[in-house]
């Protein structure tokens, strides 16, 4: 499935939807005309583009950034992948009796380019997504241990893994607490002002107290004592 202008558009930010260009489009199709590239680069020029959100990288860079990643992720080596991304300047190099050392340190230095390194970082998946099967697994034999173990060690133990594994991260706890403290504090406080405007109001209007012995009077706090 080739890539056209309107698609390409739609997926990146509006700043430099301008810059998509028929040229430019026919370029990025021609790299997904090649076998071994049409899926996996596809799909990553497409699903990479919020790196473009700031404004910093260029498009024309942003897709050889792309290129480079994914003959990376497909296997290719650093060298490999460059070569592939950059056969006119790698060939521009070799013509100028560039060094393997030289050509080598061209490599290095595009692979630890800032958006190069954005792209990978966007292509890694995190480790407890990765391995979720394995944890699950991992639990399941210890549900297994914690039930039907014979020795009364390796069962605690098994409780005990499986415990430590579920249990509530103890930083999200405490802010879950101080958020549940704070409302309830703060509701009782709205219920309590309320009921003393109430009060006040009420005073008011019978004449036991003025506005001017309201405003002066002093607000006493349950379980505050005088003298304190």
């Amino acid at each position: 499935m080739f890539i056209d202008q309107e698609m390409f558009k739609k997926v990146l930010p509006k700043h430099i939807r301008t810059n998509v260009t028929q040229e430019l489009v026919d370029n990025v199709n021609s790299v997904i005309s090649k076998p071994e590239m049409i899926d996996n680069f596809r799909d990553n020029l497409l699903g990479f583009t919020n790196v473009l959100q700031d404004g910093k990288f260029q498009l024309g860079n942003y897709i050889d950034a792309v290129k480079y990643v994914t003959y990376k992720l497909c296997g290719d080596s650093n060298k490999s992948a460059y070569i592939k991304t950059f056969p006119d300047r790698y060939s521009k190099l070799l013509s100028q009796g560039a060094s393997e050392k030289d050509i080598s340190s061209y490599v290095a230095a595009y692979n630890k380019n800032k958006l190069v390194n954005l792209i990978f970082e966007q292509s890694l998946i995190p480790s407890q997504i990765l391995n979720a099967p394995l944890y699950q697994e991992a639990l399941n034999v210890q549900a297994e241990l914690m039930r039907n173990a014979r020795s009364e060690k390796v069962r605690s133990d098994a409780a005990n893994s499986i415990l430590n594994q579920l249990k509530i991260n103890e930083a999200k706890k405490i802010q879950l607490d101080i958020g549940i403290k704070e409302n309830d504090a703060i509701a009782e406080l709205k219920a309590t002002t309320l009921e003393l405007v109430a009060q006040q109001r009420a005073m008011i209007e019978s004449r036991v107290m003025n506005t001017k012995e309201i405003a002066h009077s002093k607000l006493i706090i349950e379980g505050e004592l005088d003298g304190d």
